[in-house]
């Protein structure tokens, strides 16, 4: 079946209707990065959150909100401020085959993008092109593991370049496009 664009714009003007409203967003992780309201709070929850959203609502709501708690609710500052070694003792995390090795890991390559890259939108808005996140995609993706890490925790970041449909990642630009477009997001450099 095959939409035209008047039919499109329905059908997800009916969806927004649906799933943006504060019943349906309290109940799920899409609740995680709608606790902040600096920008780079919500661009990390938000990435996190994708990054382990799959299997049972419950369970990734319970899991991001631990993963918001070992960043002391203030991810940014976590992320800019930790040593490495304050990283590295973040040992009791898992969701299902995300561990505290690839949180670990995401920690350290956040906290080079955000102190090196100029943060996470900088990388997209740098690589997108008009009608296409999938450069962009790939470009965060080499950048996200240009540090030392474990070849498993490749799995846990899509690469559309690699046949990835990058679902976790188009996810999470969708957030942070809301977010900007709502104007909720306190801009601080």
């Amino acid at each position: 079946m095959k939409l035209n664009k008047a039919e499109l714009k329905e059908f997800l003007d009916e969806k927004v209707k649906l799933y943006n409203r504060p019943a349906f967003i309290e109940s799920d992780p899409i609740s995680i990065p709608h606790q902040y309201t600096k920008k780079q709070d919500i661009e990390i929850a938000g990435f996190l959150v994708a990054t382990i959203a799959w299997g049972n609502r419950k369970m990734i709501l319970r899991n991001a909100n631990r993963m918001m708690e070992l960043l002391d609710h203030s991810p940014y500052e976590f992320i800019m401020n930790s040593s490495n070694d304050e990283i590295e003792m973040i040992k009791s995390f898992v969701h299902r085959t995300f561990n505290s090795t690839d949180l670990i890991y995401f920690l350290k390559a956040l906290q080079n993008i955000y102190r090196h890259k100029g943060g996470l939108e900088t990388i997209f808005k740098a690589h997108q092109t008009s009608d296409s996140l999938l450069p962009a995609i790939h470009e965060f993706h080499k950048i996200f593991f240009e540090l030392s890490h474990e070849k498993r925790t490749e799995r846990h970041v899509s690469d559309p370049f690699k046949g990835s449909a990058a679902k976790k990642l188009n996810m999470f630009r969708r957030v942070i496009s809301v977010a900007i477009n709502q104007n909720i997001i306190i801009q601080t450099n």
